[in-house]
């Protein structure tokens, strides 16, 4: 392996930058691919999560531009807003001696004002597919038109973009962007096609033998390299474990281990699988005193923000999240893990444990099992090839004590008006509608009077 950026190639400006972000030697992700990309070569990269997958194609994909700042360089799609934002971070952190001008397309901002922005054509574009598709469909040819000439273009969490949920906006996202195959009369040359991901899918797999075949029709040669995925995509360092429980005693079970000496302290986030438990998780641990905040999609956009930003900042402690976080957030201090609901793909399973355990450190993961789920944890044992422990309680601590005896009603009483509060919340927010919507159609009526 390389001992640093320099002799990957990779030009003394660009050096400079990584360093300042504290970033000196290449991981082997970033080893294996740099050099690669810089060749002009496709790429599918797989590598754990943590392991440096965003630099692999940021710096080429930099230095590249940097030779010919002109135009749409590179369209980088992801598939959620967290990701895209903490994308838009590096690369503007990475591009700012070369004044790179990035244009962020996501939902929950105004279409008008990122509209303007991609008619500017700015040098990078990193959207959600689905946004970028409203884009394509309705703002004109003068908002898409830069996407025309784009030189690369990346699939960030690649095996994700490749389900059959992001099936129709991710064909009309690259609709608009030059083929695989180039064109000789146009002299439109291929484009270049980044694919990165921390587990390699059968979607992914087949995309490679596809990408292969391309190379045969005029297209570019394709590099591969697999480094630490699949079971090995979980690191040594994380202890996995399990609490078989009773269903209807999760939540006073997740109360008073959040709250046991050794965890009350721990950075935390816990997954659900559906926001409405999220936010029940949200209102109930917030009235036990627990320093919570959520991320889901029912939050707007700044909350969503805020929310991260305050978990990173420590100002929250734990983080409780759907699976718009399980996927590539780095967020370096998270001691623990715990999966509230258990994941029925057992590949989002390994995303959202590796929020943990990251370059190395310790970390431990807690899943609340019942017997209804067993089955997706024999999966998921298979999947990563390793078997979850039973937990053990600290010395000195019964969980099942505490419940009985001190919990069991305190938290059924905090859940109840956990439940009545978002109900409440729901019944104010369809009012604040309601009387927006009798605003417009007023304004509506006085303009029609005045024409």
């Amino acid at each position: 392996m390389a001992a640093d950026f320099s002799a990957l190639g990779v030009k003394p400006w660009l050096v400079t930058s990584l360093a300042a972000m504290a970033i000196k030697r290449p991981t082997p992700i970033q080893a294996a691919c740099i050099p690669e990309i810089l060749k002009g070569k496709n790429c599918i990269g797989g590598s754990r999560t943590g392991s440096g997958k965003t630099v692999a194609f940021a710096v080429p994909i930099l230095q590249m531009w940097a030779q010919d700042p002109f135009g749409v360089f590179a369209l980088v799609l992801t598939p959620t807003r967290e990701l895209a934002l903490q994308l838009a971070e590096q690369f503007t952190a990475l591009g700012a001696p070369q004044n790179l001008k990035l244009c962020l397309v996501i939902g929950g901002v105004d279409m008008r004002t990122q509209a303007l922005a991609l008619a500017q054509r700015p040098h990078v574009i990193i959207a959600t597919p689905g946004r970028l598709a409203d884009h394509i469909r309705s703002s004109g040819e003068d908002t898409i038109a830069g996407l025309r000439r784009v030189r690369v273009v990346v699939l960030d969490e690649a095996d994700r973009l490749l389900d059959e949920g992001f099936a129709e906006e991710l064909v009309e996202c690259l609709s608009v962007v030059p083929d695989q195959y180039g064109d000789t009369k146009a002299r439109r040359p291929a484009r270049q096609t980044l694919l990165f991901t921390a587990t390699v899918t059968e979607s992914v797999r087949a995309l490679k033998e596809g990408e292969g075949r391309a190379k045969e029709k005029g297209g570019r040669e394709v590099f591969v390299s697999e480094i630490d995925t699949d079971s090995l995509a979980i690191p040594p360092s994380l202890h996995q474990t399990y609490l078989f429980k009773s269903s209807t005693v999760h939540l006073p079970f997740l109360h008073t281990l959040l709250s046991t000496p050794l965890n009350s302290k721990k950075s935390t986030i816990i997954f659900t699988n559906r926001k409405a438990t999220a936010q029940i998780l949200t209102h109930t641990l917030k009235s036990l005193g627990h320093r919570v905040t959520p991320l889901h999609s029912s939050l707007s956009q700044r909350e969503r923000i805020d929310s991260l930003g305050r978990f990173r900042a420590g100002a929250a402690r734990i983080l409780i999240a759907t699976d718009v976080a399980s996927r590539g957030l780095d967020i370096p201090e998270v001691e623990m893990v715990i999966n509230f609901d258990v994941p029925r793909d057992p590949d989002d399973y390994i995303h959202r444990i590796g929020r943990t355990a990251r370059a190395g450190k310790k970390g431990e993961s807690v899943t609340f099992v019942d017997e209804n789920t067993v089955q997706l944890i024999l999966a998921i044992e298979e999947r990563v090839g390793r078997k979850m422990e039973a937990y053990v309680e600290e010395e000195g601590v019964s969980l099942e004590g505490r419940v009985v005896r001190e919990e069991l009603k305190k938290v059924s009483e905090a859940k109840r008006v956990a439940m009545l509060n978002i109900e409440q919340g729901r019944d104010e927010k369809g009012r604040k509608k309601a009387g927006k919507r009798r605003l417009e159609v007023a304004d509506g009526g006085e303009r029609k009077k005045l024409r």
